[in-house]
């Protein structure tokens, strides 16, 4: 379990659209919030609707100040071509934030989402604070597709914490009662 600890490092290659880094690294978006995730495989089925949905909710994670970083085992030139194939026909054009190559499973293997048998990644999903922390990790099986609404959500929860020094209990959305962390702050979150 990564929670609580710095998020592993790495050095790889990745895609941007049509932009090719060389050395893309997290370290990279210190002083952001980064919202880090594995999916399997390019041109699968679950994965590209997944990606598709974090592209269309983009504006609400640049609002929060969060980076959207997407990595599976594939080389950076599969990356490139799936980027390239339109949406009808299973591609993921369209995509703007990166999609980091793990090609060696290394990164997989230090998140602790690799599936072994399979040389593939689990669907992991990790909130990186501004630090470089993990705060909240997700890992699903591969049937399994991620909510982005629960992402955002939780990135709201992290960042009112930060900001007012308040928990968020179950079920938390953006304007409703949090509370102190404390027994009496418990009580006046059940009695009011």
């Amino acid at each position: 379990m990564l929670v609580g600890k710095k998020a592993p490092k790495f050095k790889a290659k990745a895609v941007a659209g049509a932009h090719i880094y060389d050395t893309f690294s997290l370290d990279d978006f210190l002083g952001k919030y980064v919202v880090f995730f594995f999916y399997p495989l390019n041109f699968t089925f679950v994965c590209p609707t997944e990606l598709h949905a974090f592209q269309e909710n983009a504006a609400e994670f640049e609002k929060r100040g969060a980076a959207v970083i997407g990595c599976s085992v594939d080389s950076w030139p599969c990356h490139h071509a799936w980027l390239s194939l339109p949406r009808e026909k299973g591609g993921i054009q369209g995509i703007t934030y990166p999609l980091v190559s793990d090609i060696n499973k290394e990164i997989a293997k230090d998140f602790g989402v690799l599936k072994e048998d399979e040389g593939i990644a689990y669907r992991g999903l990790f909130l990186i604070d501004k630090e470089g922390v993990v705060r909240h990790q997700l890992i699903n099986d591969l049937p399994l597709g991620r909510s982005v609404e629960e992402v955002l959500r939780t990135l709201d929860a992290l960042i009112f914490h930060e900001q007012h020094g308040e928990v968020c209990p179950a079920n938390w959305k953006q304007g409703k009662k949090s509370m102190k962390p404390t027994q009496k702050g418990l009580l006046e979150y059940f009695t009011s």
